[in-house]
């Protein structure tokens, strides 16, 4: 599973964890899937980029802090863009988040 983090030790760094090893709140956002794996958002988080399309992707070299590498001296990144204007979440999606 991923967690889109947004705290102070992992900055806003993806974070892959084996399944269970990381305890969803009730505030957390299911953004939707990545491979079969659910990908969640910290529920502040999400309300400061639900307007923002988040991209995963893999970088060169080891995972900082507490992520699952992506592979071999890979560690996994977010990329970035705002929805245009006639784009939205749910139409990304193709189903609402909880």
């Amino acid at each position: 599973m991923f967690f889109q983090s947004g705290g102070c030790c992992d900055g806003s760094l993806p974070i892959c964890f084996d399944n269970g090893e990381f305890i969803i709140g009730d505030h957390d956002v299911l953004l939707g899937t990545v491979g079969g794996c659910p990908f969640y958002i910290g529920g502040r988080q999400y309300e400061v980029w639900k307007h923002t399309q988040l991209i995963l992707g893999v970088g060169i070299g080891a995972p900082e802090g507490f992520s699952l590498p992506a592979g071999e001296d890979r560690h996994f990144v977010i990329t970035s863009r705002v929805f245009a204007p006639d784009e939205t979440l749910a139409k990304h999606l193709g189903h609402s988040t909880r």
